[in-house]
């Protein structure tokens, strides 16, 4: 047994019981329905271990009846990290390892995701109306139509909705002028956190797969290899892929362009930074070479591929991740290259797997006793999903199991 693989049980074995989760944590008030921070996604990491055998369903049940044990938020309060998208997506994974269980819970989120999803398109088609630049949030994967996407796009991927939401990010990558400048449709006056910032006068273009536009990227690519597209998507690919590798430097993207970049002097080359799932080369990448597959392109799926593979064992990179995390840390980075690994073309497909590998080695410094390494991360990180202990975990079990997530718990992340 891989000791990365310990180490994710005995996170698992100390997440059990949600009553011993510290107060400092269950006494927040998102605590019950946050993805990122919470019960379902902790619920997330048991629900993957009883689905492939190496924990039972009592955790499960524990931590759903957790999350359910208050009113489910919806609508505009809610989003795929939050509330009842994201309550419908831990059951969505359940039930793919018991396909009877949930149903009548399941139903009624569907109704009510699908009708948060129409109230977002015509909150989006209203903007464009007015020719006004989007936020942040309208779009992104966390808590916008890429997220909200992803759950259609499981639960009724033959339905209108999906494809109305597909229509929105589609018209989100035609141009747009602000104050006389042409500018690309997800150009936003938002800073990268969602709200104004002094940094950024002139607004950005966000790049992140969390944040930015490789979120509807992933989105547009996943649903077009699942046969479902609308006009204009895969023009739309071209058109978010033809932006990214402008400003590609390397096997590394920006986290962000903005009006300096557009107006200033020739670009210098990036600071190492990290090559993370929420901003940075795992991400992008991945989204990238999804939607190669998805576009049948032999070119550019190798560059994602090389760019992936080149960036998970650049030294300077990897100094910069300082974590386990699933959000940005090692873990994250082996489940990402694992999962690139088993699409990659036959020359990528080794260099990807050893390079899964090193990263499962250094969530595990040598002679590390898992138990006081997992309660020492408990402790540091706490007990989330993206950030935290159990999203280690959970992003631990494929990589170090060579398996196939049963439950493709990853959707949230939009890489898979």
């Amino acid at each position: 047994m891989h000791p990365a693989l310990r180490l994710s049980d005995r996170i698992a074995e100390l997440l059990t019981d949600p009553a011993t989760v510290p107060s400092a944590w269950s006494s927040r008030p998102q605590w019950r329905q946050s993805l990122a921070h919470g019960a379902p996604g902790i619920a997330l990491l048991h629900i993957e271990r009883a689905a492939t055998g190496r924990g039972p369903w009592e955790p499960v049940l524990s931590w759903l009846s957790m999350a359910v044990g208050a009113p489910v938020t919806s609508g505009a309060d809610s989003y795929l990290y939050y509330g009842a998208p994201a309550l419908a997506h831990a059951l969505t994974c359940a039930a793919e390892a018991r396909p009877d269980s949930y149903r009548r819970a399941l139903d009624h989120l569907d109704e009510v995701v699908a009708a948060d999803a129409v109230r977002r398109c015509e909150q989006a088609d209203a903007r464009v109306e007015r020719g006004d630049l989007p936020l942040l949030a309208e779009f992104d994967t966390i808590r916008g139509l890429a997220g909200i996407g992803s759950i259609l796009l499981r639960r009724a991927p033959g339905g209108e909705r999906i494809r109305r939401v597909l229509a929105c990010l589609v018209c989100l990558t035609e141009d747009i002028k602000h104050d006389g400048e042409v500018r690309p449709g997800w150009w936003t006056l938002d800073g990268p956190s969602g709200e104004r910032d002094v940094r950024f006068p002139g607004g950005h273009a966000n790049s992140g797969l969390a944040h930015g536009i490789a979120g509807p990227l992933a989105l547009l690519a996943l649903a077009l290899r699942r046969g479902v597209e609308v006009d204009g998507q895969r023009k739309a690919i071209r058109t978010i892929l033809a932006w990214l590798e402008h400003w590609r430097d390397g096997h590394a993207w920006p986290y962000w362009i903005t009006s300096a970049h557009l107006t200033g002097p020739d670009r210098r080359p990036l600071a190492p930074q990290r090559p993370s799932w929420c901003y940075g080369t795992a991400g992008i990448a991945r989204a990238q070479q999804l939607a190669a597959l998805a576009l049948g392109d032999p070119r550019l799926r190798n560059d994602a591929e090389s760019a992936l593979a080149a960036a998970l064992v650049d030294p300077q990179a990897l100094a910069a991740t300082t974590d386990l995390s699933a959000c940005h840390g090692y873990a994250g980075l082996a489940h990402i290259a694992h999962r690139a690994a088993a699409e990659a073309s036959p020359r990528n497909s080794g260099r990807l797997r050893s390079a899964a590998a090193l990263l499962l080695d250094a969530t595990h410094p040598p002679h590390a006793d898992p138990d006081e390494q997992a309660r020492r991360l408990l402790a540091t990180a706490g007990p989330a999903f993206l950030e935290g202990a159990a999203g280690t975990a959970l992003a631990l079990l494929a990589p170090a199991t060579g398996s196939t997530p049963a439950t493709r718990w990853d959707a949230c992340l939009l890489t898979s």
